[in-house]
Parts: C-alpha cells; structure tokens; sequence
C-alpha cells in the first residue's frame, strides 16, 4: 500500500487548523510549515503531528515548495488551512493508495463556501485544483501569485471534493483583496499597458463576466457580492500598476 504525506501551509489560521487536520487524519503523515504565526496555529497543529516547521515567510511558492521537501512519502497531498478533505474523498485517495494509481497526479474539483452557502457559480465549481501528486513528478511554479504544482506526467481527475472555506467577513475579503492586487501588480504592470480606460473597463468586464456569463447570478446575494469583489479585485490592481508606471517603481 503506498503511502501518503498531507503538506500544509499555515500563517495565524487558528480558525481553521483544526478542522482541517482533523480531515486529514487518515494520512500517514501531515507535514505544517508555519510562517511564525503570533496565535495557536502552532499549538493547535503539534496536538495532530510533530512535524511542525516554521519557516520565514517568503512567498506562497517558496512556503509550498519547502513543504514539499519535508515530506518523506512518495504520495503527496497539499491541502490549505481554509480547506477539508471530504469524507468522500477521503475514501477516494484511501482506494488510490491501496493499488498503483494510474497517474502521476490528480485534479481534485473544490466546493467553495461564502456566507456559509456552496457556490457553483462564477467560474468557482468544480474549479479543479493539482492536488494529489507524486512527489518525485512535481515541482512548484514561481508565481507571486496563483502558484500551484506541475507533474511531469499524466494527470487525472477525482470525484470527491475538497470543502473550502474562504470567506471570513466583509473586512477580512477586503484585506485579501488588497494583499492579492498587490501582488497582481507587481507580477503585471511591466508587461501590461495601463491606462485610465483600462482603470474602468477591466472591472467592469470582469463584474460582467463573473455575474453574468460565469452565471453569478443564480447564486442571489452571495453571487452579486462575488461578482463585485472580482471587480474590486481588477479595480485595485490596475490602479496599483498605474502607480508603479507612474512612479517607474523597479
């Protein structure tokens, strides 16, 4: 039976740790790499295993691709603190490690939670995540944004879930927002023209493409509050990257 390793990513998630370990307990290893978070994250995560790094923080590639290097099995899984393993899928990879999987990695579909409801629309399920790997295959992309894992090999695809829940409160949504546009801008704003159309149109395409073309709209509030937070989102980014052509920031 093959065996497997869960890598987490945490930083101040005394939240969300818990749940998310408990879900992964099945795993015959969970590895946490902890950016010296200032709340229980730490204690919280050694009551479930004892290997606990903490490591400065350096980015999310950075942080993912060291967890990575700690683990000891072949068989790897990364999971966030905001995530759960479902008790679907759960059995799933339990079935994959009794055999010799197929592929070299597996995209695993996630159900995205806001306000506490499932939300199918705006491009957001089953939004397929390269979760399940061999470590020997795979490698961590160099993003400052949106980083993820590359498998040198076949890929497949899995049924259960991933359970994610994201979203916190208004202000904490504004906060991501206003983290993840910088890093938007720093990655595009040498590449991409800016200007003030650009400034207004981006949001708008994007409030338009999330509520009604990704079908935000049948998802009630909760997908108009999506929708308009895609386009804050663009809105913030672009008027960063306006500011760095601006200021010629290097």
């Amino acid at each position: 039976m093959n065996k497997l390793s869960v890598i987490i990513i945490a930083g101040n998630e005394e939240r969300n740790i818990r749940d998310c370990l408990k879900s992964a307990s099945f795993a015959d290893e969970i590895i946490v790499v902890d950016s010296f978070s200032t709340d229980k994250t730490v204690e919280i995560a050694r009551e479930y295993t004892p290997k606990v790094y903490q490591k400065k923080w350096e980015g999310y590639a950075v942080q993912k691709r060291y967890s990575l290097e700690m683990a000891t099995h072949e068989w790897v899984m990364s999971l966030d603190a905001d995530e759960r393993i479902t008790p679907a899928l759960k059995d799933e990879i339990l079935g994959l490690m009794k055999n010799e999987p197929q592929y070299d990695g597996y995209y695993i579909p996630r159900k995205t939670y806001f306000n506490g409801k499932w939300i199918k629309s705006c491009g957001w399920y089953p939004g397929y995540q390269l979760r399940l790997f061999r470590k020997s295959k795979t490698t961590v992309t160099t993003r400052l944004v949106h980083e993820g894992f590359e498998v040198d090999g076949k890929t497949g695809r899995m049924k259960g879930d991933i359970d994610h829940f994201t979203h916190e409160s208004i202000e904490q949504t504004i906060k991501k927002i206003n983290h993840y546009s910088s890093l938007e801008a720093e990655e595009k704003w040498q590449r991409k023209h800016v200007s003030g159309l650009s400034i207004i149109l981006h949001p708008i395409a994007a409030f338009f493409n999330h509520y009604i073309v990704k079908r935000g709209i049948t998802d009630g509030v909760e997908g108009l509050m999506i929708s308009v937070f895609h386009a804050m989102t663009n809105l913030m980014t672009y008027m960063k990257m306006y500011e760095r052509k601006k200021n010629g920031k290097q």
